[in-house]
Order: C-alpha cells, then sequence, then structure tokens
C-alpha cells in the first residue's frame, strides 16, 4: 500500500490542491482504473498491467 502512494504522488498527483473534494475523488479513481490498472505494468505481472495479466489467466 505504502508503494502505491509514493507511485501516485510521483506519476500523477498534481501540485496544486484541489478545490472541492468530489473532483480529487473522481481524479483518484481515474488514476487507480485507468493507468494504475490498465497501463502501468508491475514486476509481479512480469512488467504487464493487472489488466493484461488477467486476461492471460481468464480470456474472455
Amino acid at each position: 500500500m505504502e508503494r502505491f502512494f509514493r507511485r501516485s504522488k510521483i506519476e500523477w498527483m498534481p501540485k496544486i490542491f484541489y478545490r472541492f473534494y468530489d473532483k480529487a475523488e473522481m481524479d483518484i479513481q481515474k488514476y487507480i482504473i485507468w493507468h494504475y490498472n490498465i497501463v502501468r505494468g508491475h514486476s509481479y505481472n512480469n512488467y504487464l498491467s493487472p489488466d493484461a495479466a488477467e486476461k492471460l489467466i481468464f480470456p474472455r
């Protein structure tokens, strides 16, 4: 979990603060769903994204 927060701060977190909680929450959800699960490779999965690794295990 700590690594996730560190990576999110380095890769994505904007340098300015959000004025509204709802906008921040929406952007964080987009980051997790799109970048962290679909785009970013993870060493545990032989540098495949979680989405790609899951598709190899459970083809549709």
